[in-house]
């Protein structure tokens, strides 16, 4: 109830940053939904609408002693999932492999464990089986190390036959699609991604791994305020409490170990993606760093199928395959059905149709297209927050991101 008094008497206007007259309901819903804690932390979202940034705002705390700032980088968990299979799109637009070639023909060691026959399309549909972290690992710290996991993925064994079922890869699809893309071309996938998506796309603030020197850019999460107590008695620790998440799995009706498996590394108590050691690994389905602008560009390519000013990166062909879903079914992890394309996901807002598609990220954190409309969205932040599906932000800002771009289209919003 206290978050519907904060966003029902919020500030519409705490924010910095640009927004087109259309587009003003939008922003001032953004700041509505961030008013009440933009002292625990900062938000950004940006907006491109027929290849033109119509909105592009910011507001909060980037640490405690630092505003958010137009050019800060996020670490944004899964929604980086949509960026890897981006550059994966444009080198199969390029010739430089194929969706549907045994991925052991680019990579020999990984036909180990039953997987010669294994493709990019089955990995980036997740219908590949290789979802399990947690019992091909000892340690989550692990995880840093770029060539050890790309053994590790060699070494892996499916746990269900290849393209008879489908679960989600929280961890493992960065390894598994970055490894065939390096394999591939011979190439780091630093140096790919700087030639196919940096530098055509003209990006200021996309990494998978922080350089040094932009690791000041990089919003962190802040820390909890401790609640004064006048009593300091030891006590015992608490048992840990059913969370949202725990229910919504158990409802769901999916194993529980399953998504434990997906998702939980052991020892993740000793890592943490927030830091130095974190953003600077190469763990691209989870901590890849953006700025709101660059991965809203990223979709706003994409939204204009597949070309960006005067460029064509990927070619009308390998943008339809992209496109098209693989299955409409709920997979063994995810609580929803994802309606899993080549990489990305159906757009998830609070009834508005689209046809488009996306990456949303853990920390609900996300970003999406619509090529119909040639709309793309992205949202990035650093408040602690955790769900499957994003938080009610993300699907409040991309329902009226798609009702603003109607009333323009169409000459009413709607809501469905």
């Amino acid at each position: 109830m206290n978050q519907v008094k904060d966003i029902l008497f919020a500030d519409p206007k705490n924010y910095l940053g640009q927004a087109e007259a259309d587009f003003q309901d939008l922003a001032a819903l953004f700041s509505r939904l961030q008013d009440a804690r933009s002292t625990q932390g900062g938000a950004a979202l940006t907006v491109y609408f027929q290849g033109q940034k119509v909105v592009d705002i910011y507001t909060g705390q980037k640490s405690l002693d630092e505003k958010w700032q137009s050019d800060t980088l996020s670490i944004c968990y899964s929604t980086g999932k949509g960026v890897l299979s981006t550059l994966a799109h444009i080198l199969v637009s390029e010739g430089m492999l194929e969706y549907d070639a045994p991925i052991a023909g680019y990579w020999p060691e990984f036909a180990q464990n039953g997987k010669a026959q294994m493709t990019l399309r089955h990995i980036l549909s997740h219908q590949s089986g290789l979802y399990d972290i947690r019992n091909n690992i000892e340690q989550a710290n692990e995880m840093a190390d770029w060539q050890h996991m790309l053994q590790v993925m060699e070494k892996a064994a499916p746990r269900f036959t290849i393209g008879k079922d489908m679960a989600y890869q929280p961890l493992t699809f960065g390894w598994l699609v970055g490894g065939v893309l390096e394999k591939a071309t011979k190439r780091t996938l630093s140096d790919l991604m700087q030639q196919y998506l940096v530098r055509p796309l003209d990006l200021d603030g996309a990494y998978f791994g922080v350089p040094d020197a932009e690791l000041a850019r990089v919003a962190v999460p802040l820390p909890k305020v401790k609640k004064s107590s006048a009593a300091h008695t030891e006590k015992k620790p608490a048992a840990r409490k059913e969370s949202p998440l725990d229910k919504l799995i158990e409802l769901s009706g999916q194993n529980p170990q399953d998504f434990q498996d997906a998702m939980i590394p052991k020892g993740m108590k000793n890592f943490s993606f927030f830091s130095p050691e974190g953003m600077q690994a190469v763990i691209p389905a989870a901590n890849g760093a953006f700025s709101s602008d660059n991965l809203a560009r990223i979709y706003a390519m994409l939204a204009n199928k597949g070309s960006w000013q005067g460029q064509t990166l990927i070619n009308t062909d390998t943008f339809a395959a992209l496109r098209a879903v693989q299955s409409r079914k709920r997979d063994r992890i995810m609580p929803l059905p994802m309606h899993w394309r080549l990489g990305y996901h159906r757009v998830l807002s609070l009834g508005k149709a689209s046809n488009g598609f996306g990456h949303i990220g853990f920390n609900g954190s996300g970003a999406w297209c619509d090529p119909e409309r040639n709309l793309s969205f992205a949202y990035t932040h650093n408040f602690a927050a955790g769900s499957l599906t994003g938080d009610y932000r993300l699907w409040a800002l991309t329902q009226e991101t798609l009702r603003c771009a109607d009333w323009i289209l169409k000459g009413k919003k709607g809501w469905l």
